[in-house]
């Protein structure tokens, strides 16, 4: 079976091309290994300009070869296309001033998408590292739902949680090793969708 991991889309103009309608196709298509000739007959479109949209997308990294079959005396190149792709949010937003996200409020909408922003594009380019290696990239992901009777609460809560992690950060402190990045989150749940009823 062709590991098909996914592909993080970190820069305009490889996003603009994983977007364009032909090459759409061509990408949903190879889910499974094929060939120029084989997407060329799937797509009903001339195998020369199949093999131009192939041979773009293998440059920008959003399809591998998946190795050769022999075929009426010819040996086909076979590609697959990663399982998903994961758009950089970064591509999304307007330049930031560092020191001014710093000194952002702990409670600011802002900067938590800032920070998701950053695990996403960074857990993305880990996972496709680690892929590439066949090695697994061991994550951490906590989650439940809270409910504050008031702001007072919430802001108590904030200050429990922050001393805890500050405490587990002490306890987990090895001189060396793994280094790893905690980030706790929270934002207003949305409502549950009520039950289908038959």
């Amino acid at each position: 079976m062709t590991l098909r991991p996914s592909a993080l889309l970190d820069d305009l103009d490889t996003a603009r091309m994983a977007m364009a309608p032909i090459r759409r196709r061509i990408l949903s298509a190879l889910t499974q290994p094929a060939s120029a000739a084989g997407l060329a007959e799937q797509l009903g479109m001339p195998r020369q300009k199949i093999g131009y949209h192939l041979r773009a997308l293998e440059a920008a990294g959003l399809v591998r070869p998946a190795g050769e079959r022999r075929k009426r005396g010819f040996v086909e190149h076979l590609f697959v296309a990663a399982e998903s792709y994961v758009l950089d949010p970064a591509l999304m937003q307007a330049p930031s001033d560092p020191e001014a996200v710093e000194a952002q409020d702990r409670h600011a909408a802002d900067h938590l998408i800032s920070t998701a922003s950053t695990m996403v594009r960074d857990v993305a380019r880990m996972r496709q590292d680690a892929a590439a290696e066949g090695a697994r990239l061991l994550t951490l992901t906590v989650e439940t739902e809270l409910t504050f009777a008031t702001p007072a609460d919430f802001d108590a809560f904030t200050n429990d949680l922050s001393a805890a992690a500050a405490e587990l950060a002490r306890k987990y402190a090895a001189a060396s090793g793994r280094r790893y990045r905690l980030v706790a989150a929270a934002h207003p749940a949305l409502p549950r969708p009520a039950p289908v009823r038959n």
